[in-house]
């Protein structure tokens, strides 16, 4: 269907994933200030390659959905704590603490919630979450009690005359709803115009569609074209007879079954093997390039988008730091710094701070994780920093009662009260 052709209200046309609104001027036309209109316009487009790219189309590419999908599951998967700033203990007394931990709403887990909100941002520029706050009986005042995420391309924002932030929602049935900037989580990358993030979506979209294109190439010669490892070639006419008996021959070859068995040739034929031609070759090196412009753009190194074999093993450790610094960081602070201009007033923001923890990223092996905590605990004569429950917690390990010296049972000392002999050695 055209785009003149949804102006002209042709409804029964307009599939369920297409924009489609009513106009009060009359039915069957849509609104230009519908945000699922805006954001057709804005997103859906042709590309320079013939492809409409937009969330849903880029997201068929195996490449741009790895880059999209291991950011928002690393936002989602690692920890998020409120914290208070001079202690750094976790303010579990908080109500924020546990709807950032572990429970945002009634229907979602922390990290539902979280990978959800981060995709939205990557693809669609923004991505919004209702406040829901009801006031404590004990304090009088309003308490946070859970966050309501919020469909992305019906949400307008715009900048009012006193500097506020203004948000038109427009849901599914039902009229418009305006909230102030007091009732959004809004989550946003970095912005030109203060308002809204940028989409991966967006800057790749001529990549995307170059790849979604070589996609379809390939299918369409797998399914149409004729590949051909060889021919056989015969200098004269080949008799009926030795035809036929050539034909049974390869027929008697085909299928995995048969694969590595000799061909009998007839009357002197020879067999000429092919080998992929430039074009093949060229094709081939397009679609890794394409793989190269989605990594660029989103940040993720080539190797987890499983291109580069050669990059694992002993790279791997760099890799996932590469990862962190350079893909998450950047997201990691978006979501504190909002955290704090969303969800906290001016008295907490002072008192309190949202941290991920990505040490589960950033561990090495075993050995090195010992090494670097040995180190830490003092052994080698270096200067210890780190108390022996904080290294145990660094392993997920509980804390345990332990000697004035940490070390002393360790040595052959004796064990500590309410311990085995097998605890002590």
């Amino acid at each position: 269907m055209g785009i003149l052709d949804l102006f002209r209200g042709k409804a029964a046309a307009v599939t369920a994933s297409q924009p489609r609104a009513e106009a009060s001027g009359g039915a069957g036309f849509v609104s230009l200030d519908d945000p699922l209109v805006v954001e057709y316009l804005r997103t859906g487009m042709m590309t320079a390659s013939g492809f409409t790219v937009n969330p849903e189309t880029a997201l068929r590419n195996p490449s741009m959905f790895r880059a999209v999908s291991l950011i928002s599951n690393s936002i989602g998967m690692l920890p998020l704590h409120l914290i208070e700033q001079k202690t750094k203990e976790k303010a579990k007394a908080h109500p924020l603490y546990r709807i950032l931990h572990r429970k945002p709403n009634g229907y979602q887990s922390a990290f539902d919630f979280r990978a959800s909100m981060q995709m939205r941002a990557l693809v669609h520029r923004n991505s919004y979450a209702r406040i829901l706050r009801s006031t404590d009986l004990r304090t009088g005042k309003p308490t946070i009690i859970g966050l309501i995420p919020l469909e992305s391309k019906r949400m307008t924002v715009t900048l009012s005359p006193s500097w506020r932030m203004d948000y038109v929602y427009q849901p599914v049935s039902g009229p418009r709803v305006r909230y102030q900037a007091e009732e959004i989580f809004h989550l946003r990358g970095a912005s030109l115009d203060g308002l809204n993030g940028f989409s991966l979506v967006e800057q790749a979209r001529e990549a995307i569609g170059l790849a979604l294109s070589a996609e379809l190439a390939a299918g369409r010669m797998f399914k149409h074209g004729t590949l051909v490892g060889g021919a056989l070639s015969h200098k004269g006419t080949l008799s009926d007879p030795a035809f036929e008996r050539l034909k049974a021959s390869l027929a008697e070859k085909e299928g995995a079954d048969n694969a590595g068995k000799n061909l009998i040739l007839e009357e002197g034929m020879e067999w000429k093997a092919y080998g992929s031609n430039a074009k093949d070759s060229q094709m081939t090196e397009l679609r890794k390039l394409q793989v190269e412009e989605i990594a660029r753009i989103s940040g993720v190194p080539r190797p987890l988008l499983m291109v580069d074999e050669t990059s694992w093993g002993s790279g791997i450790e760099a890799l996932g730091q590469f990862f962190v610094a350079y893909a998450l960081n950047p997201w990691f602070e978006a979501w504190q710094q909002a955290i704090e201009r969303c969800l906290l007033d001016e008295d907490e923001a002072e008192i309190y701070e949202a941290k991920f923890n990505p040490g589960a990223l950033l561990r090495g092996s075993l050995k090195e994780q010992g090494e670097y905590l040995s180190k830490a605990l003092g052994a080698g004569g270096h200067q210890p920093w780190i108390h022996y429950d904080e290294a145990r917690d660094t392993m997920d390990l509980p804390a345990r009662e332990k000697p004035i010296n940490p070390m002393m049972n360790h040595n052959g000392g004796p064990p500590l009260e309410g311990e085995g002999n097998e605890n002590a050695a």
